[in-house]
């Protein structure tokens, strides 16, 4: 069968169809969460200022990150959609374009690292977590280029809907950065006690364990072969200017996102460290639920990419509401216990050295949970139908959304809170459950008026002519110039699959 075997499915755009990718990608995504919630973990045992610094001096470097990650990560729509018109040979220059722009961005990042003492002193937190927020960010900055460009070459697989050799790459990733976060953060096996340092270390050794795993991988002989992956490698004005004219703007909502939240953390930071330790870790906890279907968002990016590329776009609208129903019955769970028994989750946290001091913490962080808890089903509408829109090439609109109500709605409001009224910390978590819930609406509105149907990205292309006659198609027929051949394997013209298929 063709790549893009699930157009020969009996349900095309159902539970099956988003369950093919979406599961790889929600254990994929899981491991990170898991990463994370582990990280955080240690350095709660390790000190409150440890943790209390660990989001800020994070949340700062990925800011910084997120406009250049958001734009390269926008290679996989066009994969997708040059998937789905069954032309394989564009795939290795589009990649090729990701590749080049990871590497300068890369370079540009690094100079984050002298600035980062006067970031950190416009923010006021107190001297010692902002001495750790300043060694966290140094040190991850020096690995940003790893992170962009180990991104870039995993959309090669999720564009193509192989998204188990992402699985394998980021569980792997994760659990190295545990057992060096283990090892380095505490001082065990012989090396020295670093803390929050060894937890900044850990992540960029493992980051670039996983971009090394990347790179062996995409490089293969039959990739090669197929998708031009080593050929493709000449610089194209016309194809980086086209990746650039889609992909800023998701890297500008991303980058807005991202800044967005980030104040929203450091003025919390404002109240107390108590209040930034027990915002730092309800989000901390919240990743186990959000994380995994934000595996079903790519998931769906994904999908609507491949079916517009093949001119099926009621299919990718199927996708999209499949995914939605299936991700807020997993999120329910995790409303019911946010809500009910919050203690089951809180109780992993703790500082060894002053125990007194945490139990004030848990009990934000129980009242906090309950904020989570009633904006979740609002959150999961507006990490799908963006991503669903953002798969069709949407993405102008969803920027101009991210600077439309991330100010007026939660920077702005939170800002007052915390530094002119200095009222409680669950007033700001107020207006973060209110913008969620404007967001998520804002989104399905979008998708529901259909105009990213027409959209696409890739420039139309002749497609690759297969040896056996199509599959009947299940809706209408696309233009001849769009038409895509259903036969052949995964990762050949045609004939059976072999295992290789099954991972990449």
């Amino acid at each position: 069968m063709h790549e893009m075997a699930l157009r020969t499915s009996p349900n095309p755009g159902g539970y099956r169809d988003v369950l093919r990718i979406a599961l790889p990608l929600a254990l994929s995504t899981s491991s990170w969460a898991l990463l994370h919630v582990t990280d955080r973990m240690f350095l709660s045992w390790y000190s409150l200022d440890a943790v209390a610094a660990a989001l800020p001096g994070g949340m700062t470097n990925f800011c910084l990150v997120s406009l250049f990650l958001g734009t390269a990560n926008y290679v996989n729509v066009f994969i997708a959609q040059y998937i789905g018109a069954n032309t394989p040979h564009q795939v290795g220059r589009i990649l090729w374009q990701g590749i080049y722009f990871s590497v300068l961005s890369g370079i540009v990042l690094l100079g984050g690292i002298p600035l980062a003492p006067h970031l950190f002193r416009l923010v006021g937190h107190e001297k010692a977590v902002m001495t750790m927020e300043i060694q966290y960010f140094r040190i991850l900055c020096l690995g940003s280029g790893a992170t962009i460009l180990s991104s870039t070459l995993s959309c090669f697989f999720i564009g193509r809907g192989k998204t188990l050799v992402v699985v394998v790459v980021n569980l792997t990733v994760a659990g190295t950065n545990i057992v060096l976060d283990y090892a380095w953060i505490f001082g065990h096996w012989g090396f020295p006690r670093l803390g929050i340092r060894g937890a900044a270390y850990a992540t960029v050794v493992a980051t670039a364990l996983g971009l090394t795993l990347y790179m062996s991988l995409v490089f293969r002989s039959r990739f090669r072969e197929r998708y031009a992956t080593a050929s493709g490698w000449k610089p194209s004005f016309r194809l980086f200017r086209r990746l650039m004219r889609f992909g800023l703007p998701n890297g500008m909502q991303f980058l807005l996102e991202m800044i967005g939240f980030a104040l929203f953390v450091l003025l919390v930071g404002k109240i107390s460290s108590e209040a930034l330790a027990a915002t730092n870790i309800t989000f901390n906890i919240n990743s186990l639920a959000f994380t995994p279907m934000l595996g079903f968002a790519f998931a769906v990016t994904t999908l609507v990419g491949q079916y517009l590329g093949a001119n099926r776009p009621e299919v990718a609208a199927r996708c999209a509401n499949s995914a939605f129903r299936m991700t807020c019955l997993y999120v329910a769970v995790f409303c019911l216990i946010y809500m009910f028994a919050p203690g089951i989750f809180v109780g992993l946290y703790g500082g060894k050295d002053n125990p007194g001091q945490f139990e004030a913490v848990r009990k934000t962080v129980a009242l906090l949970l309950k904020f989570v808890a009633v904006y979740s089903v609002f959150d999961m509408l507006n990490i799908i139908y963006s991503h669903a829109i953002k798969g069709a090439g949407d993405t102008r609109f969803v920027m101009w959304v991210s600077v439309g109500l991330s100010w007026p709605l939660l920077v702005v409001p939170t800002y007052l809170v915390c530094e002119v009224f200095q009222a409680s910390v669950f007033f700001a978590w107020g207006f973060m459950t209110l913008y969620v819930i404007v967001l998520g609406i804002t989104f399905y509105l979008r998708f529901r008026g259909g105009k990213w149907k027409t959209m696409r990205v890739i420039e139309v292309v002749p497609p690759t002519a297969g040896p056996f006659p199509e599959v009947p198609r299940l809706d209408s027929e696309p233009p001849p110039v769009m038409k895509a051949s259903l036969d052949g394997p995964p990762d050949r013209p045609n004939g059976p699959c072999d295992k290789r298929d099954r991972l990449g």
